[in-house]
């Protein structure tokens, strides 16, 4: 399982682009969709959704479980990936392509995010 260097993480498994204009692109690691298994409904914040680091902003619903996804950054949901509402399977198949959840317009300063390599320690330990 490899992740990507670009990317960054948080410690609930969730990845982050580096902004483009301010906005950031968030989609489920390779780690947590293996971990859910076949993934079969994702509820996404609506566009124009405020949304808070560390907090609740949609879940994930697979043939095992329902998972929350959880804010990375704080910001504003400016996009939510449809492919992914019509198709969840996308989120095991491509978790760093096609699978994408929402993109986000970012306030402030991201939090505590990791690197790839402290994330693959992290889901080491």
């Amino acid at each position: 399982m490899s992740n990507p260097q670009q990317l960054r993480y948080s410690k609930e498994h969730e990845w982050l682009s580096a902004a483009e204009d301010g906005v950031s692109t968030v989609g489920i690691t390779e780690h947590a969709a293996n971990a859910l298994g076949d993934v079969v409904y994702v509820d996404l914040p609506e566009v124009g959704t405020e949304i808070t680091a560390g907090e609740t902003c949609g879940e994930l619903e697979s043939t095992k479980s329902v998972s929350d996804l959880y804010a990375p950054v704080n910001g504003e949901i400016t996009a939510v990936n449809e492919d992914v509402v019509a198709d969840p399977s996308l989120v095991n198949s491509a978790p760093f392509e096609g699978g994408w959840l929402f993109k986000v317009k970012i306030s402030g300063e991201p939090g505590e995010l990791l690197t790839a390599d402290e994330y693959a320690a992290f889901i080491q330990s």
